[in-house]
């Protein structure tokens, strides 16, 4: 987890977190490749504050009951989208479908915000009932929410919310986090005559390398913001 920049009151939950699962293990070792089992779904969550549109991909969201409908999202507090949902309280979730190439991961996961408009000059949205953007390009719907209830779990806000519009575009599948990785996402390419002899850390979410016997405390990649958890050690 990046700790760097976060609230006393983030600290504390972090550390509350590790000890109780520390002591809920008995002190054991874990096999942390048991969360990669877990399935995830891939979506862009977009916001709007002040006439300024943005948005991010996560992989967590999720319906938590239908009566009355409520849906979950858990969002990075550095992304700004992050930001904004928790400024207006309105945001939508545009489901990703397996027909979405690689470039909308890249205008919406792999740049930030603050520094680019990632609606400029794409065509694939539509400006829908809370005023926010649905992504229409390598989607299979939207579903746009109005948040009730926020908790603070680290490094990530949980957004609990109220549905209030959505809709299907096509009957594509939806797409998985495992999909991405297997379809997706462009396959590694070979280590350069530079990185030979070299060890080299390869994000395995965006394919980003960075050269180093160690990856550097709390490091982020940044190229797609995931920790060092995400990289793997290759060496040339």
């Amino acid at each position: 987890m990046q700790l760097a920049g976060k609230t006393e009151k983030s600290l504390n939950i972090y550390f509350r977190m590790k000890f109780a699962v520390s002591f809920a293990n008995g002190g054991n070792e874990m096999n942390s490749k048991a969360m990669y089992n877990l399935s995830y779904g891939l979506f862009v969550l977009s916001a709007r504050q002040d006439g300024k549109d943005n948005g991010c991909i996560i992989n967590t969201a999720g319906q938590v009951t239908t009566e009355p409908n409520q849906i979950t999202i858990a969002v990075n507090k550095l992304n700004l989208t992050h930001d904004m949902v928790a400024a207006t309280k309105k945001f939508t979730v545009s489901i990703l479908s397996e027909k979405a190439d690689f470039s909308l991961f890249k205008r919406f996961g792999f740049q930030s915000g603050r520094d680019a408009d990632k609606f400029l000059m794409f065509d694939g949205k539509k400006r829908v009932a809370n005023e926010t953007l649905a992504v229409t390009q390598g989607t299979n719907g939207y579903i746009s929410a109005y948040v009730t209830q926020q908790i603070d779990v680290g490094t990530h806000t949980i957004f609990i919310a109220s549905v209030t519009d959505m809709d299907v575009f096509t009957d594509v599948p939806s797409a998985t986090y495992a999909y991405y990785q297997s379809s997706i996402k462009p396959k590694p390419q070979p280590l350069s005559k530079a990185a030979q002899g070299k060890t080299i850390w390869r994000c395995k979410v965006c394919g980003y390398e960075y050269v180093g016997e160690e990856l550097p405390d709390g490091f982020i990649c940044p190229i797609c913001k995931h920790p060092a958890s995400d990289f793997e050690k290759i060496v040339g």
